[in-house]
């Protein structure tokens, strides 16, 4: 598995403001909501801490106004690290689990047609982020990082002008990746939220890319369910620390 592609694209989706790259580390400095925007991620999952390298991660974000913050998975490898940001006074939260999963797997979970996609966020497709339910300041944030990625599809089923259920493939490194799944809390169970991965995933294949990835608040177990019944399996976990 490609740690580092996955990374890179993981990024590149949601377009930070600025991104830099230091001893081994992809930093990405953004002002927003969206934490993979404004941390700093290891490129490999086998990485030993460098002093040096940490402090000039942290300068950057501090020159920038912003809270130095960093994104590290579990792996064994990266144990070190984990262990020197805790001396720091660093602390891991919001655990989160990377998924992989294939565009096969999730055409085959759909239950209806799949939604249909164009390449802008057009119409009412941004509406469901800030409807009700959702924190609308976030995704205002979220709509307009993913309306930034460079080369991305979005996916929707509406219902008359109403939009009820939408989700973004970014496409990168070798890699589909899913991000702004969200569905209107009152019709959630009706399988529209597969039928949106159908979608993303038909586009996917049409760029011969069958394999995809995923991010999910490990508490999320109603995202947990569906993704899971789209075949994607756990790579690995990871937390933020700030």
């Amino acid at each position: 598995m490609d740690v580092e592609a996955i990374e890179r694209a993981t990024v590149a989706a949601v377009a930070p403001r600025e991104v830099l790259e230091i001893g081994g580390w992809l930093v990405a400095l953004d002002p927003g909501t969206i934490h993979r925007a404004r941390s700093a991620v290891p490129l490999s999952h086998d990485l030993a801490p460098d002093a040096a390298v940490l402090d000039a991660i942290e300068a950057a974000y501090v020159e920038r106004g912003l809270a130095p913050a960093f994104r590290i998975g579990d792996p064994p490898g990266l144990q070190g690290l984990r262990d020197e940001l805790t001396r720091r006074g660093y602390r891991p939260e919001q655990p989160t689990l990377v998924k992989i999963g294939t565009a096969t797997g999730m055409i085959a979970a759909a239950r209806g047609e799949p939604a249909d996609v164009c390449g802008a966020p057009v119409g009412a497709w941004a509406s469901v982020f800030t409807s009700e339910g959702f924190d609308p300041a976030d995704g205002a944030n979220r709509v307009a990082a993913l309306s930034r990625s460079p080369d991305a599809v979005y996916g929707g089923i509406g219902e008359g002008e109403r939009m009820l259920a939408v989700g973004v493939a970014a496409f990168g490194y070798g890699w589909a990746s899913v991000h702004g799944m969200r569905t209107d809390l009152a019709r959630r169970g009706e399988g529209l939220a597969g039928r949106v991965l159908a979608g993303l995933a038909r586009s996917a294949q049409a760029r011969r890319i069958e394999q995809v990835f995923l991010q999910v608040e490990e508490g999320n177990e109603v995202a947990r369910s569906l993704y899971r019944r789209a075949g994607f399996q756990k790579a690995w976990r990871y937390f933020y620390w700030s």
